[in-house]
């Protein structure tokens, strides 16, 4: 079995002899602004990111885009049983907490996971060719930065 680090190479070899090659990591909006109860997490996810910058500029001249898809809060299961732990110890009701964190995003609502993987489809795409070494924010507006 091969190392993780051995396993990456292999692959990005494979995409560089084939001159096509598309690789997403999904990160989190943490790597803009970090989250307090995220710890540890925020620190590896910026790593990552720093990492993917450099690998992204050396594999660019085959074909092969590397980025970062840094989503923001997605309705999805995960979220729900967030929700519902907050609502717990908060000792308020799931409608009220679920409509709080709505509210204090500009989108007013949650991302939709299939709008998630519309945009890591593109990335993916031919027609993505010239986007690498980015990192795309897929939160409804919540960054509240220019950059």
């Amino acid at each position: 079995m091969l190392a993780p680090i051995e396993l990456m190479k292999s692959t990005i070899d494979g995409m560089i002899a084939r001159r096509f090659g598309r690789i997403v990591n999904i990160t989190s909006h943490a790597v803009k602004a970090p989250v307090a109860m995220l710890g540890l997490s925020n620190g590896a996810r910026s790593g990552l990111t720093g990492f993917v910058a450099g690998l992204a500029r050396a594999t660019a001249e085959h074909n092969v885009t590397i980025n970062n898809l840094l989503p923001g809060t997605f309705d999805t299961d995960r979220l729900k049983s967030n929700l519902q732990a907050l609502a717990n110890s908060s000792k308020r009701s799931l409608e009220e907490v679920t409509q709080q964190i709505k509210s204090s995003n500009p989108s007013r609502r949650f991302g939709h996971p299939d709008e998630f993987g519309a945009a890591c489809a593109f990335l993916c795409s031919a027609h993505a060719g010239y986007i690498t070494g980015q990192n795309i924010l897929i939160d409804g507006g919540a960054f509240p930065g220019t950059f």
